[in-house]
């Protein structure tokens, strides 16, 4: 019994209460909290923020952890949490304010910013603490960084952590997941949303999807000044994105793939790949659009998915691999990070993209050695950016920067600086030979495992007066506070988002979701139809969010605090 002690409550005589000690009670903090997790009411689950109330739990009851130790921990996990996320937005982030883009980051950006003022404004009517009102602000919009960035913060102002931030969080999360999913209900009937009518446009890629997206069109050649033209020709003269897949030849009927020195003629069919706002000018160009199978045309041209696996592509272009001209196959599309890309030639390629092939069994195959499609090879893992990208994100995140009107030097953090690096290497690493590929589900570990234990520091932290400030410190008012700073932005943007940029429904909820940074969200718009509207929105909002996240919750510590 005494060693059951010992390893619950710790070896006095050890430093931290022992090796063993603070080992069992973190695992035991994330296992209980994860088995939570799967608990689903209504469908919403609050996942692994389950972490953090059994914290909490364990905090009240004096199960703990040195306090040096529980630092060191919870901002360690923390740093491995936003650097896994600055590795799997990195690469769409800069082209995500591109064209359509630009509108959805816009709308998303207008979100965070109603929050952060709402905020301010109840921390001066209501005289809450700007600590509490930021940990209320993260956890009414689902954004555990800001969580992070927050604390982190604090603690360089002031030298200590404050509790009170993670007391704010663990109070508005719960209905910050629900307020999100019934904004989305609220919507659908404030707008008078026709549901089958939005997702008959939505496949169609109408709306800001038309540049976010890329679809195949038949067209058949009637523009008689192209007549005799071959391929590449016509760039220029088009002036549009766009990749021509296949061709089938008015005389003969012959269905064949095309290369640069393919000859057009009136009345040849082909098959052209771009964005669907730029597919009515090259439709209007070459002639008119009609219906072809091209499938059961030619019997022995296939497609196939195939993943680049070998370092030596990594930052080269479409064009330097001369697919085309050697193998006599055609790349017509890339699929990054989910989201499908035109093959244009000056297209830098990626370690991880998936890249549509179109030809003969033997020219794919051909194809396929030089890609690599080896998934063995994207298992290794590669560490040396990894922790290079984590030791310069500590740098950047220690460099004061001086903004006027606040007294203290602005840091990023160890939330903001790792964010940032990573950021930028996962996206301009390939075009320097640097190789920042993880494969998702080694992403997705070391996320996991970041905030795991960020948050069951977190919750350890903050349990020991959690109960009596919940109860007796009107820590009850915070959910209303919460409630409003969840629902209110989300509302206004949504109707400005419908009635003033007249998105897609569908589109919208994964701007709202993406907005939110709020998993649930984008699992519930996810299930209300069949297309990919809402994760595009989302994926397309996350990078700029996320980030806009992290550093309002720390200017707002450093402003206010």
């Amino acid at each position: 019994m005494e060693v059951l002690r010992n390893l619950f409550e710790g070896y006095p005589n050890l430093w931290g209460g022992g090796v063993a000690h603070s080992v069992l009670i973190l695992s035991l903090v994330i296992a209980f909290g994860i088995m939570l997790g799967k608990i689903k009411v209504w469908g919403v689950s609050l996942g692994v923020t389950w972490i953090l109330f059994v914290g909490i739990a364990f905090g009240h009851f004096n199960l703990n952890l040195d306090e040096h130790l529980l630092h060191f921990l919870k901002e360690f996990g923390l740093i491995l949490f936003v650097y896994s996320i600055g590795l799997q937005v990195g690469p769409g982030f800069f082209s995500a304010f591109k064209k359509g883009g630009f509108t959805l980051n816009m709308l998303a950006a207008l979100v965070v910013f109603l929050g952060v003022a709402i905020t301010v404004i109840l921390h001066f009517v209501t005289g809450t603490p700007i600590t509490t009102m930021v940990g209320i602000l993260s956890g009414a919009v689902t954004n555990t960084p800001g969580l992070g960035a927050a604390q982190q913060a604090n603690s360089d102002l002031r030298g200590i952590d404050a509790p009170e931030i993670a007391m704010g969080y663990a109070v508005s999360y719960p209905l910050g997941v629900v307020g999100i999913i019934l904004s989305l209900i609220f919507l659908k009937y404030i707008l008078r949303i026709n549901t089958t009518r939005e997702e008959e446009e939505a496949q169609k890629g109408l709306g800001h999807l038309q540049e976010l997206t890329v679809r195949p069109t038949s067209i058949e050649v009637r523009n008689e000044a192209i007549d005799g033209l071959i391929i590449k020709e016509l760039g220029p003269l088009v002036n549009r994105k766009f990749v021509i897949s296949r061709i089938r030849h008015r005389e003969g009927g012959v269905t064949e793939l095309v290369n640069s020195e393919t000859v057009l003629n009136v009345g040849d069919i082909i098959l052209v790949i771009a964005n669907p706002i730029d597919m009515e000018a090259i439709t209007i160009f070459f002639g008119k659009e009609t219906q072809m199978e091209w499938n059961d045309l030619n019997k022995e041209l296939i497609s196939r998915r195939i993943l680049i696996t070998k370092p030596e592509l990594n930052g080269k272009t479409l064009s330097q691999l001369r697919i085309r001209n050697n193998f006599g196959a055609n790349i017509t599309r890339i699929n990054r990070s989910g989201v499908d890309l035109v093959a244009s030639p000056n297209l830098h390629l990626q370690m991880g993209d998936r890249v549509t092939v179109v030809g003969t069994e033997l020219s794919v195959s051909h194809a396929e050695k030089v890609l690599g499609n080896s998934l063995k090879r994207l298992n290794h893992p590669n560490l040396i950016p990894i922790f290079i990208g984590i030791a310069l994100g500590c740098i950047l995140g220690s460099i004061p920067f001086a903004f006027p009107g606040i007294p203290q030097p602005v840091k990023l953090g160890l939330a903001g600086g790792p964010l940032i690096v990573s950021i930028l290497i996962s996206c301009f690493g390939p075009k320097l030979k640097l190789i920042t590929y993880t494969t998702m589900s080694a992403n997705l570990m070391l996320r996991e495992i970041g905030i795991a234990l960020f948050l069951a520091c977190v919750g350890l932290g903050a349990g020991e007066g959690f109960i009596d400030t919940v109860i007796y410190g009107g820590g009850y008012i915070w959910v209303g506070y919460g409630v409003i700073i969840t629902v209110l932005p989300l509302l206004i943007v949504g109707m400005i988002g419908r009635w003033y940029c007249k998105l897609n429904y569908f589109t919208l909820m994964g701007v709202i979701a993406g907005s939110t940074t709020d998993p649930p969200a984008l699992a519930y718009s996810n299930d209300q139809t069949s297309c990919d509207a809402p994760a595009v929105g989302y994926a397309t909002v996350y990078p700029l969010t996320m980030f806009l996240r992290v550093l309002t919750a720390q200017l707002l510590i450093l402003a206010l605090g």
